[in-house]
């Protein structure tokens, strides 16, 4: 039984949605930290998904939106970490391969990626059409 099911009595049309994520609870079980990301609420409908990806150039990291679903990974098969120099003490800044998901809402479009400063950052907007924004009614 998930968190779901107490939900379902009071809702209609929401059957998809429950589903979707009882899936996402079911096989994400294991959570995976790497890379470290942020998600920012940088407006009423616009955020910022921020991941930390030192090291890594433009030409090893795909951003792809398919399906409701926002995939960041290394576009090259990175599998190892650079060659130690000789002189290095410690690395600790890792170059692994990976793969992170992000689930999208039917009215979310991605606007844009940035990599700066080793932080990838995907500007994401929810598209709200004028008859769904919140508006105030007059009484007469």
């Amino acid at each position: 039984m998930t968190i779901f099911s107490q939900l379902r009595p009071f809702t209609i049309g929401y059957d998809d949605v429950f589903r979707h994520f009882d899936h996402l609870l079911e096989h994400n079980s294991q959570v995976v930290n790497y890379p470290p990301y942020n998600i920012v609420r940088t407006g009423d409908y616009t955020y910022d998904v921020e991941v930390a990806l030192a090291g890594y150039s433009k030409a090893e990291i795909e951003v792809k939106v398919e399906e409701n679903t926002l995939t960041i990974k290394t576009a090259n098969a990175v599998t190892k970490d650079k060659p130690v120099e000789k002189d290095t003490l410690h690395q600790g800044i890792s170059r692994r391969a990976f793969t992170r998901t992000f689930t999208l809402a039917e009215d979310v479009e991605v606007k844009d990626a940035q990599l700066k400063d080793g932080l990838l950052k995907v500007s994401i907007e929810r598209i709200v059409p004028d008859e769904k924004k919140p508006r105030l009614i007059k009484i007469k």
